[in-house]
Formats: structure tokens, C-alpha cells, sequence
């Protein structure tokens, strides 16, 4: 039987690899622009300013919250999602961590 990810990667592998998944969709990248442009908590604008279906963003919102990037507020009839920073840093702190310790890896090009 075969090993799994888990087994074979470092823990800080596999948390930036979940992370990266989850903001690999342009969609999910746009989503997460637009809530820090507002610089404030969204609630039902994001239908309006991608021009996607409501249950496209919702499976989009829902990826999100699964890594824990943004948190849901239930205001009213609506959910408002607002970035949390400290996932937010924790994200670019892995980022940060890859690249300086690959700085010095030869080029293949």
C-alpha cells in the first residue's frame, strides 16, 4: 500500500500546498481582491461585481472559508465575508519561508 501526502511531506508542505489549492482558481483570487479593495466586511456584492451565478461564488466562498482565509458573519438574511489576517499572515508567511529558502536554486532556463 502506498504512503500518502501527509507522510511523505512536512507538515509546512502540506499547509501551503492546501493554501495555494484553494486560491488556484482566478475566480477565488478575484473574490479575495475585491473584499480587500472594500477594505470592509462584503455582503451579497460579489454577484454583481463578477458577474458570476450566486452558486458559482458560493462554491467559491466555500473553499475559501475551508482553508480559513475569510469568516462568514451572519448579518440579517445575509453572510458577510471579511478576510481574516490572521490566516492572511500565516499564508505569507509560509510563501515567505518557501522562497528564502529556495533563494541560490539553480535556474533550468
Amino acid at each position: 500500500m502506498g504512503v500518502t501526502k501527509t507522510e511523505i511531506f512536512t507538515e509546512q508542505q502540506n499547509s501551503l500546498a492546501t493554501s495555494l489549492k484553494a486560491l488556484a482558481h482566478p475566480a477565488r483570487i478575484a473574490i479575495l481582491q475585491y473584499i480587500v479593495k472594500q477594505n470592509a466586511c462584503i455582503c451579497n456584492d460579489l454577484v454583481e461585481e463578477l458577474g458570476l451565478a450566486q452558486a458559482t461564488i458560493s462554491q467559491h466562498l466555500k473553499e475559501l472559508k475551508n482553508i480559513g482565509i475569510i469568516k462568514g458573519n451572519i448579518e440579517g438574511t445575509s453572510v458577510c465575508y471579511c478576510i481574516d489576517e490572521n490566516v492572511w499572515q500565516q499564508i505569507k508567511k509560509e510563501l515567505n519561508t518557501f522562497f528564502i529558502d529556495n533563494v541560490g536554486v539553480d535556474k533550468c532556463c
